[in-house]
């Protein structure tokens, strides 16, 4: 198949227009547009390619998105739509962090963080709760005590540890694979443990180049899994950013277009400006890039591997007691007295609503601008 690149720029641009409310709606989009609209792939192996990406580490639905451009053009096509994916939410991004962290931020802009920040550890805590309901469900016996303890050495290693949850990660990891003795398979979740191998290399590029390469490549789980990764160098490690700065760039990551893995520029934009928020983009995306690439004619075969599901099975649970974790961290980003009832509000919408996180998110948008219109300090 030979997609007109112009074609992949337009599309996968549009996506990363459009693209709100997270992976679910990027895997939609991505759908509607390459096994319905067009027809370049069918619905099996649409199905085979989402399930394989979350197999790997990193950004799925970013992966998703490489993997699609790929098919359908080529290596040219996967870096030009995973680019055209990508880049229009981390341009809006970019712009809200030099707004809100440069000298003399708008109250504006200052209000927006406030109100969402707030609204967004609920959103947060929620998604760890529903990943932990979904990850164990079915699960019995020794199975489930073993993803229950991964699930609380992650959330351990978070409010304990620290900058060493990845560890805890990757441990968690291995000791499924070991339990299940696929020992002589480890070969086959190299897609897997390869970053592990490349830890040496990453932090020669320093602590903002270390913080993102563990974004973009020792993420497993689902985007959340990202916060914890950050939160530890962002404000005790690199001293970057305070709490308060941490959770509105959690907000502004959930409200611009686009992956959630954009969180990372206004951390890199805290440590060392423009370049340091361009840097940890490229550091954190090069990864899905390489790994889609690479193992693109073996995604159908990924889905089925053993090893590589073990392997999962392990990290996932950690990755998803980290996030909850983490939600509990941000609580200390909750510094004003008008942000604790919009918080439970916004609670209240997730849990007994059931509204959507965009839908939460922008409530708690409009509701900080509305305080700082009525004098509230933000």
């Amino acid at each position: 198949m030979d997609v007109p690149l112009s074609t992949v720029l337009r599309e996968w641009g549009r996506i990363g227009v459009i693209g709100f409310g997270g992976p679910p709606a990027h895997v939609a989009l991505l759908r509607e547009l390459c096994v319905e609209r067009e027809r370049w792939i069918d619905d099996v192996e649409f199905e085979d390619a989402n399930a394989a990406c979350g197999l790997l580490p990193g950004p799925s639905s970013t992966q998703l998105a490489i993997y699609c451009a790929h098919r359908v053009a080529g290596v040219p096509g996967a870096l030009a739509g995973g680019a055209a994916f990508i880049l229009p939410g981390l341009a809006l991004i970019v712009l809200l962090a030099a707004t809100a962290l440069g000298a003399g931020a708008p109250g504006w802009v200052l209000a927006i963080g406030a109100g969402a920040g707030a609204a967004v550890v609920p959103v947060v805590a929620d998604a760890g709760l529903g990943l932990t309901r979904t990850t164990l469900a079915g699960l019995g016996g020794w199975r489930l005590a073993r993803a229950v303890t991964y699930l609380a050495a992650g959330a351990a290693a978070v409010l304990v540890l620290g900058v060493l949850v990845v560890a805890v990660l990757v441990a968690c990891g291995l000791v499924e694979l070991a339990v299940r003795r696929l020992g002589p398979r480890l070969r086959a979740a190299a897609a897997q443990a390869w970053p592990v191998a490349a830890v040496a290399a990453a932090s020669a590029l320093g602590p903002l180049g270390w913080t993102a390469f563990k974004v973009g490549a020792l993420s497993y789980g689902g985007g959340f899994v990202i916060i914890p990764l950050m939160q530890a160098d962002a404000v005790e490690g690199g001293g970057w950013m305070t709490n308060a700065e941490f959770l509105n760039a959690v907000a502004f990551g959930q409200l611009t277009p686009g992956p959630v893995v954009h969180t990372v520029a206004v951390v890199g934009y805290a440590a060392a400006g423009l370049g340091g928020a361009l840097l940890a983009s490229l550091i954190a995306f090069a990864p899905s890039f390489l790994l889609v690439i690479a193992l693109a004619p073996r995604f159908h075969g990924l889905r089925g591997n053993r090893a590589a599901r073990a392997f999962l099975d392990g990290a996932g649970p950690a990755a998803i007691g980290a996030i909850l974790g983490a939600a509990v961290l941000l609580l200390d980003g909750v510094r004003e007295t008008w942000q604790w009832p919009l918080l439970a509000a916004a609670a209240a919408a997730l849990l007994v609503w059931r509204r959507s996180a965009l839908e939460v998110l922008v409530g708690g948008l409009l509701a900080g601008l509305a305080a700082w219109a009525l004098g509230a300090p933000v």
